[in-house]
């Protein structure tokens, strides 16, 4: 029997503050192309190889803003072993506030503007913000956060998934 957590369970946790894990299984990442800040292109592809968080973000989300501290201190403690971040700001993200955001705050990862709104419907028609996807080494996707993440929960498994071959 599988669990079947209502919008309405969802909406009140995240309404509390509360991360909400809701298990996709495991899935290839959807195929996409990422336009970063300084113009350049990601794709899904490029993802492979590392173990990556992809966390869909805006800046007027008063819960991504709070969790970027720890978003940045989890990249910092595992971006030499393999660990890596992007963080894409929502298609309603004005850029200049996004870009304005990154500076001041020094995000240390790439950043993405889904300008289309492409990216989040792409990754299961993302809505509510944050919501952070863990991608293996093999671009697959093992877990979705819509809230902010148990963050010493996300730092073991990065760790188990940094440990696969």
């Amino acid at each position: 029997m599988k669990k079947v957590i209502s919008a309405a369970a969802v909406a009140l946790a995240l309404a509390v503050g509360v991360g909400v894990y809701l298990n996709t299984g495991v899935s290839a990442a959807p195929a996409s192309t990422f336009v970063l800040l300084d113009g350049s292109k990601k794709s899904t592809e490029d993802l492979k190889g590392k173990v990556t968080l992809v966390n869909f973000w805006a800046t007027s989300c008063v819960t991504c803003v709070g969790e970027m501290p720890k978003v940045i201190a989890t990249y910092d403690k595992y971006k030499g072993r393999g660990y890596d971040t992007l963080a894409v700001a929502m298609s309603y993200d004005p850029p200049s506030y996004v870009v304005n955001f990154a500076e001041t705050r020094k995000l240390p990862f790439k950043v993405a503007i889904d300008n289309t709104g492409a990216v989040a419907k792409a990754w299961g028609d993302v809505q509510l913000t944050p919501t952070t996807y863990v991608v293996n080494k093999r671009g697959e996707i093992v877990k979705r956060y819509v809230g902010e993440p148990d963050f010493a929960e996300l730092h073991k498994l990065i760790e188990k998934l940094l440990a696969e071959a």
